[in-house]
């Protein structure tokens, strides 16, 4: 039983690095509190339930569509939202509240043409894996494998391409960054797009398992944060460590006790680490000037 639930808790943790990670690559180099990434996860789950659903698309041809639809719309929040925010000189407080804005706005629409109701993606009973005691269904091999592999990529990526150089220097120093004469808008607008890659990749994993609603981005969202805070800002692979700490702990906490109990630990764990390693388990310590 306890292998049963550090699978599970492993698998869920996977899906709060992705979405971490996808929060991450915004926060880390425009330094923007991206709220509105929870509509974006929304909107990539909806795209995918309306190409498999409704437009009777494969699954693989739904997934691409939906995380082109997601890398978008979070191109969309910057390029309408935050850079004319920040050419006014707003505060980073007034475009944080801007994207709490347009989240709502964003879900709202959602809600609207789809319906508060949850929506699920296929109604048939999913083949299983089974290992002894362990059993792993369909979706939740697919959340392995995509998952882990998709973070392995980027890891790659961001480590030995010459975007990823570029990606570090513009977190580490925008200023410096645009000095030295490269171009800060057209790496952050990739920036976006990758992000929203993420996020849709979370999305439509966790769709296909259990379903959607219009309001479930939020919840996901701040799994995400924790996971990042946890892992540590200012890396942008972190959140990964952060993100499956998280995902185990959830889920010895249902194991041991009850699913009520899960975030009050998560929360809990939050704290603790704000209290005694703010920095994160992987994250870069700075000093207050």
């Amino acid at each position: 039983m306890f292998l049963q639930f550090l699978i599970n808790g492993i698998v869920t943790g996977i899906l709060y690095s992705l979405a971490a990670v996808g929060f991450a690559l915004v926060y880390n180099t425009a330094r923007i509190f991206h709220v509105a990434a929870a509509a974006v996860y929304t909107i990539a789950a909806y795209a995918f339930f309306f190409a498999v659903r409704l437009s009777l698309l494969p699954l693989w041809m739904a997934g691409v569509i939906a995380l082109v639809f997601a890398a978008t719309v979070n191109i969309f929040c910057d390029v309408a939202v935050y850079r004319p925010l920040a050419r006014k000189g707003a505060s980073p407080n007034v475009i944080m509240i801007s994207s709490i804005g347009l989240m709502i706005v964003l879900i709202n629409v959602v809600a609207m043409i789809f319906g508060n109701e949850t929506k699920i993606i296929t109604n048939s009973i999913q083949p299983s894996l089974h290992l002894g005691s362990l059993i792993l269904t369909q979706p939740q091999m697919l959340q392995l494998v995509v998952g882990a592999g998709s973070l392995a990529f980027l890891a790659i990526f961001l480590k030995f391409s010459s975007f990823g150089l570029k990606a570090r220097a513009l977190g580490n120093d925008p200023m410096l960054f645009e000095i030295f004469g490269f171009n800060t808008g057209r790496t952050r607008l990739c920036m976006f797009g990758l992000s929203g890659l993420f996020l849709g990749l979370a999305s439509c994993l966790s769709a296909y398992d259990v379903g959607m609603s219009p309001h479930g981005g939020m919840t996901v969202l701040i799994n995400a944060l924790v996971a990042m805070i946890i892992g540590g800002t200012g890396r942008f692979l972190a959140c990964v460590a952060g993100g499956i700490l998280l995902g185990i702990l959830q889920a010895l906490v249902v194991w041991q006790f009850a699913a009520n109990w899960q975030y009050a630990v998560t929360f809990l764990l939050l704290i603790i680490f704000l209290f005694f390693r703010p920095q994160g388990l992987l994250g870069i310590p700075r000093r207050a000037i």
